[in-house]
């Protein structure tokens, strides 16, 4: 099948929407990326292009990562945060989505709402990826999946614990995307942090295509054989008025030396999105230390967003 055809003019809002063999494209795709930064080489691929850049959220490795992934492809990216622009307020979504889709080759969207970015596809005509919403951050599950292919080579059958909020959107973007490409995917949280009922339905199909297994526990112990553990801070974006309560809830749930342990292996490695509150969820010294593979993570951000936006916006 013609993967460069079939995935032209594609959105990226999430990767329910993609078949295994599309999200294997793109991985392949990125690590060739990859080999060329290590290489020296730049193509001018996005010559004559823009890029609408949109934020709600701060950002430091989504905003980072599409802008010298474009600019240096020769691609001009455009930074709109809602202090620039009337993203919601006194014109619609749906107009602001018309309008940049006349001036834009495509757009990144990071905030809140997941309504939104979907409204930006529908509405603007031209590729929208998800940079962040609070449903998902699916740029960031395809840079982990490379990061785990990078140490133990192809992903199937490999088992990935998330430790902490297992309703948050990285949790949510990992079991679409392990449910896809066959990764064992293990969610350990407390019971009111369990992640919704509908999106496990949703992976079930595709679990039972791929063979990855899935769960939920609130058990410590679910990390024993682990390929990796991945952790997430405890209060996401728009909800630092719940630290307190998260705080009393995820403290059991520290990734530290006890639970890396714990595993029962040495060759377990440590993945966090970034970024880290140290000493809270994670320990500096695993944080730093030799199974931690966050800084590749946010490096392979670049790479995996440079991917998409080569094969998306047909510039192959």
């Amino acid at each position: 099948m013609n993967y460069k055809t079939q995935i032209k003019g594609r959105s990226l809002l999430t990767w329910l929407d993609w078949e295994p063999e599309e999200i294997r494209f793109l991985l392949d795709l990125s690590k060739n990326v990859k080999k060329e930064s290590r290489r020296g080489k730049v193509k001018q691929r996005f010559a004559g292009k823009t890029l609408a850049l949109l934020f709600e959220k701060r950002s430091t490795r989504t905003r980072c990562s599409f802008e010298t992934a474009f600019g240096e492809e020769g691609g001009h990216p455009v930074n709109l945060s809602t202090a620039d622009i009337q993203l919601g307020d006194k014109e619609t979504i749906e107009d602001t989505a018309r309008v940049l889709g006349r001036m834009f080759n495509a757009i990144q969207f990071r905030g809140f709402k997941q309504s939104t970015v979907e409204t930006l596809a529908q509405f603007s005509g031209i590729p929208v990826y998800n940079g962040l919403t609070d449903n998902f951050h699916p740029t960031q599950a395809l840079a982990d999946i490379m990061t785990l292919e990078e140490n133990f080579g192809r992903c199937e059958g490999k088992t990935l614990c998330f430790v902490g909020d297992g309703r948050n959107n990285v949790a949510r973007s990992l079991m679409v995307i392990c449910s896809k490409l066959g990764v064992h995917f293990t969610i350990i949280t407390p019971r009111a942090l369990c992640p919704d009922e509908g999106l496990i339905a949703k992976c079930a199909p595709f679990r039972a295509k791929s063979g990855a297994r899935f769960r939920v526990t609130e058990d410590i112990s679910g990390v024993i054989g682990a390929d990796a553990l991945y952790t997430d801070v405890w209060a996401s974006m728009g909800e630092e008025d719940k630290k307190a309560e998260r705080t009393a809830l995820l403290s059991p749930y520290q990734v530290n030396s006890a639970l890396m342990v714990k595993t029962g292996r040495t060759d377990t490695v440590f993945l966090h999105c970034l970024p880290a509150v140290r000493g809270e969820e994670v320990t500096p010294h695993i944080l730093d230390g030799p199974q931690s593979l966050v800084w590749d993570q946010a490096e392979n951000r670049k790479h995996t967003i440079k991917g998409i936006m080569l094969a998306t916006l047909g510039c192959l």
